[in-house]
This record gives structure tokens, sequence and C-alpha cells, in this order.
């Protein structure tokens, strides 16, 4: 692990906009998730969540604004780039490998970030384990049950401890009692590796019951941020999801 992600106890937006010819994707958004905190992403469908997620980790330059990760500006930096200075993600699909076993799945992104393929296996082996999925090490990850595949997921984004993950709708297609299951490991995530944590979901409930601060994005801008109380309590965030409801109905 580098000094850089050692040190690196936040990781912050400063004013990014995102505009894609006349439309503004994000409109000077400002946050930051801290180390060994679990903080929440929410909006109705087309708030601009994935975009900003997308920044965050290097696959959409922001059109302006900064990105630091304690306190350096990463925001010109690629993906790849990013992953190796200790911010990981996973994907609302799974994008496993599907002809490789579990274990693979995870040595592959171990050898990706520079380690060798006997270290790479070590580390999987340890966080599957962690996971309490190392019983699936040698199954083929075309034949996981969609839960175990959304697991395998997060696993793989957590090889070589990063410093920060943002977990992208993890909870989409899960029952209620998966979705307790899913909020229990993001916290111990949080606890037990110290990661800081941003969980962009749909399901606000889940949110609220692991994040210890929420932000609210609405139509590319900001409109909320704050703790349960403040969040529930916030005719903007009720007015933002009564509109979407009205407009899917």
């Amino acid at each position: 692990m580098t000094g850089l992600i050692q040190q690196a106890t936040s990781l912050m937006a400063s004013g990014v906009t995102v505009q894609f010819g006349g439309f503004k994707a994000l409109t000077d958004i400002s946050l930051t998730i801290t180390s060994g905190a679990v903080h929440g992403l929410i909006g109705p469908n087309g708030a601009g969540k994935t975009t900003m997620v997308n920044v965050l980790t290097g696959f959409q330059a922001s059109t302006s604004g900064r990105v630091t990760l304690g306190g350096r500006d990463v925001g010109g930096l690629p993906a790849h780039e990013l992953r190796r200075q200790g911010i990981a993600r996973t994907f609302q699909a799974g994008r496993l490998f599907a002809g490789l076993d579990v274990l693979d799945n995870l040595a592959v992104t171990g050898v990706g970030l520079g380690h060798s393929r006997r270290a790479s296996e070590i580390e999987a082996f340890r966080v599957l384990e962690s996971m309490g999925v190392a019983h699936l090490a040698e199954r083929q990850a075309a034949g996981l049950p969609y839960t175990d595949e959304r697991r395998i997921g997060i696993a793989r984004a957590l090889m070589f401890s990063p410093a920060f993950l943002l977990l992208d709708e993890p909870a989409a297609g899960m029952s209620e009692a998966e979705a307790e299951d899913l909020a229990q490991l993001i916290k111990r995530i949080a606890e037990d590796f110290g990661t800081g944590v941003l969980l962009i979901e749909h399901n606000v409930g889940l949110v609220l019951s692991v994040t210890s601060h929420v932000y609210v994005l609405d139509a590319g801008q900001m409109i909320e941020e704050g703790d349960r109380s403040v969040i529930t309590s916030s005719q903007k965030v009720r007015d933002a999801y009564f509109g979407a409801d009205q407009e899917a109905a």
C-alpha cells in the first residue's frame, strides 16, 4: 500500500459540473467521503448519481470543478490510475469475467494493480474469506446466483484494500432480506477495512440504515445533505421523489 493511500483520509468533489452540449448532467456538486464511514448518494432516476460516480472514479471528465484525494488534485487521472491510487468502484452490472472462476476474477484485479499472480491469489482468498464467501472460490462466475455475483463484484473491488469504495446500485434486484444482509456487509467494510464508502442506491431505506451522511441529487443539482433526520424531514427530498413517482405513473 502506497504512502498516498495511507494518508488519504478524504475523497472530495468541489464544484463539479458536467455538461454534454447544452445539457448539464451535474451542476456545481460538492461532496466529501471520509475514511471508515459510509456516505449515501440518492435521488430519483436521471438525477446524475452515476455521472457523479463516474467523475469520482475517472470514467467521466468534469467540465469544471475539482476532485481531490487526500488534498491532492486527481481529477485528470484516468480510471485505472485512480484505482491504483486507492479509489475503487462497482458497477450496476456485475461485469465479472464469465469464463473465469471466482478466485481468478479477483486475482486478475490484483495483477492489474501491479502485484504478482501469487500475491494476487493470496489476497483474493483473504478477501473472499473476510466476506464469508471463500467457498465460492472455485465456482465459475458464469454460474453464480445473482446475489453472489453482486457480492463477488464488491469483493473484487476490495482487492488490496482501497482507501475508498463507491458502490453503484449494489442492492438492485435484491429481496428485502438480501438487502439487509448487504447492509451489514457494507457496515463491516467501513469498520473492518477502514474504507470510506459511498453508497449509491434507489433503496432509500437501505441507505438511511447504514450511512452517516447522505447527499441528495435531483436533475443534476444537490438539493439536500445531512444525516438521517435531515433527509427524512426534508420537503425538498419528498418533492423530488413524489415528482419522480408521478412521472413514472
